[in-house]
């Protein structure tokens, strides 16, 4: 299992133009590390939707790679989407799993399936193209560049603790405000 601090970290040095759509206690620990916050939607509030959204962003900007950093409890609320995902295959999305078992942001009661569900198996079985775990930060850190590399749509799935073992992390942007910065960075380049 992976520090979830180091695991983003792993993610943002990997990271140059992407467009990142971070949920849940991800997104606060991504807002920490983000060199590139002008390129970040932080889902505010969305459990269940920052694949939805993400694949909607991919799809409208083939030419951006989008980077989605979902949680395992928001995933299982909109299991759907892999689907969706799956059939319409945007070749530029990579779908991460922040996987710690539990519904961090809600007190940590343990997500349905918790330590059993297979997100790479259900990936592969709904149909995107590439599917990894990764329990170790020295494979993920050796391997990050190759897996972002490949055509979409890929899922990560990362096992991480818990993120309230780092103490308190800086409030994320709102989504309406990140909405609109995203929005002017992609205008202009």
């Amino acid at each position: 299992m992976m520090d979830p601090f180091d695991a983003l970290r792993v993610l943002s040095e990997h990271r140059t133009d992407q467009v990142v759509v971070p949920t849940m206690v991800a997104l606060r620990v991504w807002s920490a590390l983000s060199k590139r916050p002008e390129l970040d939607l932080p889902l505010v509030g969305c459990m269940g939707k920052a694949s939805s959204l993400g694949l909607g962003l991919a799809l409208a900007r083939p030419d951006r790679q989008v980077w989605v950093i979902d949680g395992d409890g928001s995933l299982l609320m909109n299991l759907g989407t892999l689907v969706t995902i799956g059939n319409l295959a945007p070749p530029n999305l990579i779908h991460f799993v922040y996987n710690n078992s539990v519904y961090e942001t809600t007190g940590g009661q343990p997500v349905p399936g918790a330590g059993r569900v297979d997100f790479v198996g259900l990936a592969r079985a709904a149909g995107y193209t590439a599917a990894f775990r990764f329990d170790d930060i020295e494979t993920l850190s050796h391997r990050l560049r190759e897996v972002i590399s490949l055509p979409g749509p890929t899922l990560v799935d990362l096992h991480v603790g818990q993120a309230t073992k780092l103490g308190p992390l800086p409030p994320a942007r709102r989504t309406a405000e990140a909405l609109r910065t995203v929005k002017a960075a992609l205008a202009g380049g």
